[in-house]
């Protein structure tokens, strides 16, 4: 995940792109002929100091490495936002981003 963080006025802007296939398990491989499995993030989540101030919960018709954003009241710079995401098949990516 990339993320980006920046708080002006009291306001934390945050931009995220989730790297993910985002599959939906209704595409068929060209070369094979079988069915892509199903493979696409369920949920989001945006954590500071250790409250969630974002959820997002995704579909199949999501595209391929989604991008995100979203701002919360609240935020000093120099602190860390914690975000995950877990798919369909329970892989899970998580990271930290600094607010500038």
């Amino acid at each position: 995940m990339k993320v980006k963080a920046k708080v002006k006025n009291n306001i934390t802007s945050v931009r995220v792109l989730a790297k993910h296939p985002m599959e939906t398990g209704r595409r068929v491989n060209k070369e094979s002929g079988e069915k892509i499995p199903a493979k696409y993030i369920q949920e989001l989540t945006c954590e500071y100091k250790g409250n969630v101030v974002f959820l997002a919960q995704f579909g199949t018709s999501v595209s391929k490495n989604p991008y995100l954003a979203f701002s919360f009241e609240g935020g000093v710079k120099g602190e860390s936002l914690q975000l995950r995401w877990n798919d369909n098949t329970g892989e899970v990516d998580k990271t930290d981003a600094k607010i500038k």
